[in-house]
């Protein structure tokens, strides 16, 4: 593997790491979620988690592809307990801007490798498109 190829690899563990740790805060949130709120969003947190599955299989095997070995424990920031609607949305959209970041900053760094291109911007964009929903449910 080359130096380059060890930078991408870095940074594809780091929207691994993310993309697991959303895997868990959206199934917590699934199941804290109260109210009449509750009819929509505990749907749109288990979609987003199920989202977020796919998203991790996507980018072990871009890692496994580089000859990389991905990582297998979640990104560390905390995640926030809370039956608030409204906190949840907020902690919900902060992840999603980090992961966006995380994934615009790996397709800079692609190259000339198409295939690869394709299914990160993929996911790039299917993050932008939450954040977007969630500044709308906020």
């Amino acid at each position: 593997m080359t130096d380059n190829s060890n930078g991408l690899v870095d940074q594809l563990n780091r929207a691994l790491g993310l993309e697991m740790r959303a895997i868990v805060m959206y199934a917590h949130y699934a199941a804290y979620v109260k109210g009449i709120y509750r009819l929509h969003l505990k749907p749109f947190f288990e979609t987003e988690a199920t989202e977020s599955l796919d998203h991790a299989a996507t980018v072990r095997h871009a890692i496994n592809q580089l000859g990389g070995i991905a990582v297998t424990d979640r990104d560390a920031t905390p995640i926030v307990h809370t039956t608030d609607y409204e906190k949840m949305l907020q902690e919900v959209l902060q992840t999603e801007t980090v992961a966006a970041e995380t994934y615009r900053g790996i397709l800079d760094n692609l190259g000339d490798n198409e295939e690869m291109y394709d299914l990160i911007e993929q996911i790039y964009f299917a993050e932008v498109r939450s954040m977007e929903e969630l500044r709308q449910l906020i």
